[in-house]
């Protein structure tokens, strides 16, 4: 009888140690990861791509008609020359005769890294150091090949492949803190998207780039302590402090300048770009219309993008293309914007959703891409042979993308042939494409396929991933629309623990972004608040919890009325959709309404605290993970796109905000924050944990020393992971 027992007990035991088969740790370190495809890029010859191999070791060229490798373009083991331990990134020269290997990358801010180049000939299989004068960024191919121009402590340098790689310095005006050239500021970066502002003109006989003075920018000091992983040994004794400039929204920007530098005469000229004094000069982009390059200009309200074509030798600008929408220009449709041998396509919400205008180099609009109310989200290009366009589009609702052709006598034709998430790589000649595919139970697959959409092969089926996930993750994923007191219609997604019945009262944790055109809700793998098939989520529902997303207004993939009503008071309809989101959960029959969390990530954890002092307590517990608390704090261009200046829109910075609103915070709150965040700084929690503690509202902070908005490093992730789960099992009666 005792043995008996002791079985039973030691299979309860057994099902009880199982039950949780995803594990925190294994989440933190990415275990549900799907396999990708490293870098490819589509060669010359219109017929194959390269790629970096899965070890790091090695650039491999593929057939766009097979899918099967065909040569290897470089390989670390047997290159001569200095050995590189891995290949982070290359870049293939004009004509393939070099390549640029990339590796020992650090990285600076979100996009910006220094890193060791190679040049590696491919014909005698030799390599040579790009510069031995210390790290280098962005460096760019003429378009003969025969040059590179790269960047270093902010000046502009130039290697000649023809003289023995001789090495010579453009510009020497660069200066830590106060003169960029050639590559953004943090604002810059950070809100444009973009490492690099340097290009060399069709004929390669000019350098051009952008000039950021920010000498006048106020400068934001950052704690470092000594830490660990890494531990920074000169903060041993005394705390050390990280200063850069970083301007808030209403105060001073860099002040911006387009340049060119003639590589035969050695002459620098200044070129005369119009634009307002607190202007913006987004991009700087090579055409091949004569030696002209491109150059962007945006008024401070960024709601008037103006693209100049731009004579480097006369330095005369000329008005191509001016884009002016309501309340402002989206990043996204301006980086998107695609120059071509003939064409340039402007991608645009003027009419209600983002659809795409086809102009000459003259300035004439040729025709538009209209999908009826739909959303083109990429943008591939144009085949000038055909006139057929290529794109991504909302076709099939906001919670799904579909590649798209559009015809020269306007027919669409869709490619992807699944329903989910699809993205396209395209070959040169457009006769190719890459598609990765994937839905909320399926990891990506990548397929090659013809012009048409006809498969040809399947390159990648993450059949692996999938077998592991479904023994793993046993909860189910579904898509819904519910609809908010005030008529609002709002997409979601819920994942449900196994064996989930109805006739059960379930705890829910709500996850949320919810910034301006942002998307959380997708028929794709990448859901939940760190992708990888929602695996985070997943074990909060093997815990009992059910997870549930919904797009609040603001949010994109559903045309500029969504999108832009958010306008001048960011946070204000946010959080209302997401406590609406609360009370339509709490009416469900399967969820106890006292048990309903709340949280967020940066925009995220701004729509927490916004959400929990909503007015209307519905939340028994959130977490703010790295939160802006006041956009008075945050920085300058991102900010006033959406909110203008403080002076022109006082009410709406200081009425609608976290702190203000503290006094209304209803549950019980975790705020965890990264001490070194160049992004949303600290600040931003110290401010409002201050505004808590007057309003005597009791909450838990945790800070990680050292760590960036991302919050990672050592055990840093995992540890954060953990105390996200405690509280809510803590606050909402889960053990």
């Amino acid at each position: 009888m005792t043995r008996k027992i002791c079985l039973a007990f030691l299979m309860v035991m057994a099902v009880v140690m199982n039950a949780a088969a995803i594990d925190l740790k294994d989440v933190a370190a990415g275990e549900y990861r799907a396999q990708g495809m490293a870098q490819v890029t589509p060669m010359a010859d219109g017929e194959s791509w390269a790629q970096i191999s899965d070890d790091g070791q090695r650039i491999d060229r593929y057939s766009f008609r097979t899918g099967k490798k065909v040569a290897t373009v470089f390989d670390a083991s047997t290159a001569r020359g200095p050995k590189v331990k891995k290949v982070d990134g290359y870049i293939i020269g004009p004509g393939g005769a070099n390549i640029l290997i990339q590796t020992e990358t650090k990285y600076i801010y979100r996009r910006s890294f220094t890193a060791t180049y190679y040049i590696y000939n491919v014909k005698n299989n030799k390599m040579v150091a790009l510069s031995d004068g210390g790290p280098q960024q962005t460096p760019v191919f003429s378009p003969d090949g025969n040059n590179i121009a790269f960047v270093r402590q902010n000046n502009i340098y130039l290697v000649k492949l023809l003289y023995d790689n001789a090495e010579s310095q453009v510009t020497k005006d660069g200066r830590q803190n106060e003169l960029i050239n050639g590559i953004p500021d943090w604002v810059y970066e950070e809100e444009f998207s973009t490492n690099t502002s340097m290009v060399f003109t069709s004929d390669s006989r000019q350098i051009c780039w952008i000039k950021y003075d920010e000498s006048k920018v106020r400068q934001f000091a950052i704690p470092m302590y000594k830490g660990l992983k890494p531990e920074l040994s000169d903060n041993a004794d005394y705390p050390g402090a990280y200063l850069y400039k970083y301007p808030v929204a209403g105060e001073t920007n860099s002040t911006v300048s387009a340049w060119s530098y003639d590589i035969k005469s050695h002459q620098t000229r200044k070129l005369q770009v119009p634009m307002d004094a607190d202007g913006y000069m987004p991009r700087i982009i090579s055409t091949n219309n004569g030696t002209d390059v491109a150059v962007y200009t945006m008024n401070r309200h960024q709601d008037c993008l103006r693209i100049y074509l731009v004579n480097p030798l006369s330095t005369v600008a000329k008005l191509l293309i001016e884009e002016q929408v309501d309340k402002y220009v989206k990043e996204e449709a301006m980086e998107s914007i695609v120059f071509t041998d003939r064409h340039i396509l402007v991608p645009s919400d003027r009419d209600g959703y983002n659809h795409l205008y086809l102009y000459t180099y003259a300035g004439t609009m040729q025709r538009k891409v209209c999908p009826t109310k739909t959303v083109i989200d990429e943008v591939y290009g144009i085949d000038e042979t055909t006139g057929d366009i290529f794109f991504s589009s909302t076709m099939n609702g906001a919670a799904d993308r579909q590649v798209c052709v559009a015809h020269a006598n306007g027919r669409i034709d869709r490619l992807s042939k699944n329903d989910g998430w699809n993205s396209a790589v395209f070959s040169k000649n457009f006769r190719y494409f890459i598609n990765n595919w994937s839905d909320i139970n399926t990891p990506p697959v990548y397929t090659l396929c013809d012009a048409k959409g006809k498969t040809l092969a399947t390159l990648i089926d993450n059949a692996g991933l999938k077998a592991k996930a479904a023994a793993d993750m046993t909860a189910s994923r579904k898509l819904f629309t519910m609809t908010t007191s005030e008529g609002v219609t709002l997409n979601g997604i819920m994942i449900l623990p196994k064996g989930f019945s109805e006739s059960k009262k379930y705890p829910v944790i709500m996850w949320q972004y919810g910034g301006p055109g942002s998307q959380q809700v997708k028929n794709a793998w990448g859901i939940g608040m760190f992708g990888a098939g929602a695996a985070f989520e997943q074990y909060l529902a093997e815990l009992g919890y059910i997870s549930v997303c919904v797009d609040n207004r603001g949010t994109g993939g559903r045309g500029a009325e969504f999108e832009k009503c958010t306008y001048l008071r960011l946070g204000e309809l946010e959080s209302r959709d997401q406590v609406e989101a609360a009370l339509w959960l709490g009416k469900q029959s399967y969820v106890d309404k006292s048990r309903i969390g709340i949280w967020g990530w940066s925009y995220g954890g701004w729509n927490t605290l916004m959400s929990m002092s909503e007015g209307r307590p519905v939340f028994a517990a959130g977490v703010a993970v790295a939160p802006p608390t006041s956009w008075r704090y945050y920085d300058s261009v991102y900010t006033e796109r959406f909110m203008r200046t403080p002076k022109e829109n006082p009410d709406g910075y200081d009425t609608v905000n976290a702190i203000a609103r503290a006094a209304n915070l209803s549950g019980s709150l975790l705020i965890c924050h990264g001490t070194a965040d160049d992004n949303v700084h600290l600040r931003n929690t110290m401010e409002y944990a201050e505004a808590l503690v007057q309003a005597d509202k009791d909450f838990r902070m945790v800070t990680y020393t050292n760590r960036n908005h991302s919050i990672y490093g050592g055990n840093t992730r995992n540890h954060l992971y953990r105390q996200i789960v405690s509280h809510f099992n803590e606050k909402m009666g889960v053990k």
